[in-house]
């Protein structure tokens, strides 16, 4: 009994330099549904496999799927074709074709990629088998290039736009930082991109193929962050009826991102340095260690040169962790790029949604422009979602646009700041700058929240800061109290 054809069948080309082979082998081929074509050399192979794949945009069925070629060609022989197709036709499954006095040949393509090998004289039987399961190899490996496309579609360097001298330079970091193991260290505030970032530079690296792990350690309580990231065993705590597999164990052999690690406590602190430095660990609850290989990559929004200096994040830490430090800029401090990132968030909402919006009038890009973007990069992006939403036009005009962009306001709030006259007017209290700032802050913060009935997560956003920060500035200034009292 045949072995079965799979139901789409792929185009075959069989290279050897007997013409009788060649037609014997696509006579077989034929006769069981396959579309084959021939090559005499390796490099008619080479010409009708680059023929084939520029003909696949008009025709998806032209590529070759395999390729089954004899060892011994004239002139460029069959391991350097292999290595060709290796290189230049990743979708391409390999077969070779040998006598049995060269077995070790055959073996040595394998070792260089070939899928598998045949021995003549060919056995109509084995050869069916073989192709048969070629074809499936074929289809998950076309199917995994087309995943790892996407991703490079979603998270390359393409996705992190900007023209900005910050951004080339930006550009530059990433490409030089991502093909080592190095940890990366990134500065800046909320919405500017630096999980992207991070993504960019897993993607980039030859650990592509391995786990990429994100955990935001500001929005993890205390109590559970530890087993977050090492994991527990059965009984550890309450509550713990099974073992649970850690952030840092998940990630092994690939990429870990810890964003807001300016977040964690002091305790969680020292055991993230034991594991920067050790690549072991403990799961709680248990006494034996755990040993990874991983790349980290972290990320703060706020400065951690300010917190080793008031005593919230340890210098050894510190040190340990910044190896190379990537800044990302706030978005206001490169208002030249909105327009190039509001046309791409405008390309990219318009294929999801199925629009075809054209762009944005000159006075609501000018708006654009003005505002200065306390949310950042996120910001911007949330704001063309909702103007794509709305529109009805051909273009994005202001009426699209939000309140705050238009008034060119950040917050919505209705905050008096002192006219000049009043600032001069006002009887010094014997406050220090630092307190005077300080119950300033407090007072933003305090209308912020009043303004939004308390909730934290629409105040952190209007404020532009992280929820993370608002949470402890909340308890720095008492305010928790002012919420449970009203």
């Amino acid at each position: 009994m045949h072995a079965s054809q799979p139901t789409q069948a792929p185009r075959i080309l069989v290279v050897d330099d007997d013409p009788i082979t060649c037609e014997s082998l696509c006579t077989v081929l034929a006769r069981h549904g396959y579309r084959t074509a021939t090559a005499f050399s390796a490099g008619e192979a080479i010409e009708a496999l680059a023929d084939a794949e520029r003909d696949a945009a008009d025709h998806p069925a032209a590529p070759f799927g395999v390729v089954i070629t004899d060892l011994n060609l004239p002139g460029v022989d069959g391991t350097e074709l292999l290595r060709r197709i290796r290189q230049d036709h990743p979708d391409a499954v390999v077969i070779v074709l040998t006598a049995y006095g060269t077995i070790e040949a055959a073996v040595n393509a394998i070792k260089l990629g070939a899928f598998d090998y045949l021995t003549h004289p060919l056995v109509e039987e084995e050869l069916l088998a073989l192709l048969n399961k070629a074809v499936r190899h074929g289809a998950l490996i076309s199917q995994n290039l087309h995943l790892r496309r996407q991703l490079d579609d979603r998270y390359g360097l393409d996705n992190i736009i900007g023209r900005d001298p910050r951004m080339l330079r930006l550009y530059d970091l990433i490409e030089a930082v991502a093909p080592t193991r190095t940890s990366v260290l990134m500065t800046g505030e909320s919405g500017t991109g630096k999980s992207l970032v991070a993504r960019a530079i897993h993607q980039r690296s030859p650990l592509r193929d391995r786990p990429f792990i994100e955990v935001s350690c500001g929005s993890i309580p205390e109590t559970l962050l530890e087993s977050e990231l090492f994991g527990h065993v059965r009984g550890a705590f309450t509550g713990a009826h099974a073992d649970k597999v850690g952030r840092f164990l998940a990630a092994d052999g690939g990429t870990i991102f810890l964003d807001e690690i300016n977040s964690a406590s002091a305790g969680m602190q020292l055991k993230l340095l034991r594991v920067l430095q050790e690549r072991r660990f403990e799961p709680v609850g248990s006494t034996k260690t755990v040993e990874v290989n991983v790349r980290v990559v972290l990320a703060s929004n706020e400065p951690l040169e300010q917190l080793v200096a008031s005593g919230q994040f340890r210098q050894d830490l510190y040190y340990r962790i910044n190896v190379v430090t990537i800044e990302l800029p706030p978005l206001r401090d490169r208002l030249t790029d909105v327009p190039v990132l509001a046309e791409h968030f405008l390309e990219k909402q318009n294929r999801a949604a199925g629009r075809q919006i054209i762009g944005f009038a000159p006075d609501a890009m000018a708006a654009l422009e003005r505002y200065a973007w306390p949310g950042n990069v996120r910001e911007l992006e949330n704001t063309v979602e909702r103007a794509v939403v709305l529109c009805r036009g051909p273009k994005i005009g202001v009426e699209d646009l939000p309140p705050r962009i238009l008034e060119n306001r950040p917050l919505h709030l209705s905050l008096r700041l002192p006219r000049h006259d009043d600032a001069a007017a006002a009887p010094w209290q014997g406050e220090t700058l630092a307190q005077a700032l300080e119950s300033q802050e407090r007072r933003i913060i305090l209308a912020a929240l009043s303004a939004n009935n308390w909730n934290r997560n629409r105040t952190a956003a209007q404020l532009g800061i992280n929820r993370t920060t608002l949470y402890k500035k909340i308890r720095a200034f008492r305010l928790d109290e002012l919420s449970q009292a009203g």
